[in-house]
């Protein structure tokens, strides 16, 4: 089936095909157009795969479903003492990710830790997210992302525009942010650039400057593809107290993780966003 979806999306539908190929050309200017290809061929059999696992994902509710995400070790966390380490050491933690992985399981985080149990509980998480033009899209994909935690006192899948209000209410609570914030920025009028894979890249810093405002800690979370099948899932500390951090600092290392990351495995990554918009 996987395979089967790969082919279509990438030979029949073409979908954006040509968007994919000059964000790889762009980004990999040492590679032969041989090797982009078969990048190329590579990022839609991933692509496919994160559509089926979110949907396999979806329907795992309840302990019921928990168990069995627990059972496939879909998701393996390498370092949760690091992440209990940062979220015990400050007020309260951002986690920056990224379109790598499969970023459509992060509602499961919590059930991806084999070694030591989190300290973190689902109804202290907040996950901003942009609100799709379909709200029948959008409801479906919140109902799909926020299975795991849905009977759990979750109550954080926070609208982009909302989650700086949302932090200030919530400030003096114990809490845990994970903001996805690779994307093209979403206010349009923001010059804010960093290097990232050879360009000019114009990047969003609200993440950055709420946990700067809020005295947070600050972590990457590195999200690999295991060779046959599956995923790892590595929290990497950017800063253990960030109150006087510069927020483009912040990112700019962010984006030098996000890249070495990248070059270890070119296919992991959402390449069919038009990121560049300013070149």
């Amino acid at each position: 089936m996987k395979n089967f979806l790969a082919w279509f999306l990438r030979s029949v539908l073409h979908y954006r095909s040509d968007v994919v190929m000059v964000n790889l050309g762009r980004s990999f200017p040492e590679k032969s157009y041989e090797q982009l290809q078969e990048i190329h061929k590579q990022f839609y059999t991933h692509l496919a795969t994160v559509f089926l696992e979110a949907l396999w994902f979806g329907r795992r509710r309840g302990e019921k479903g928990r168990k069995r995400l627990r059972d496939s070790h879909i998701v393996e966390f390498t370092n949760p003492e690091e992440l209990n380490r940062l979220y015990g050491g400050a007020r309260q933690l951002m986690l920056l990710q990224a379109h790598t992985g499969n970023w459509e399981l992060i509602g499961g985080i919590l059930n991806y830790s084999y070694t030591v149990p989190m300290d973190i509980s689902a109804d202290r998480i907040a996950v901003s997210y942009l609100r799709l033009h379909n709200a029948r899209m959008d409801r479906l994909m919140a109902r799909s992302r926020t299975a795991m935690v849905e009977d759990l006192g979750f109550n954080g899948y926070v609208e982009a525009g909302e989650i700086l209000r949302y932090a200030l209410r919530n400030k003096e609570e114990k809490f845990t942010y994970i903001f996805i914030t690779d994307q093209y920025p979403y206010n349009h009028h923001d010059n804010v650039q960093v290097d990232f894979l050879h360009q000019k890249t114009a990047t969003m810093t609200a993440a950055a400057a709420l946990a700067v405002k809020l005295d947070m800690a600050v972590g990457y979370l590195r999200f690999e593809c295991r060779e046959g099948g599956g995923y790892r899932m590595t929290v990497v500390p950017l800063s253990d107290r960030a109150a006087g951090e510069n927020p483009v600092e912040l990112m700019q290392r962010y984006y030098r993780l996000l890249e070495e990351d990248i070059q270890k495995q070119p296919w992991n990554y959402l390449w069919t966003h038009k990121r560049w918009k300013i070149c």
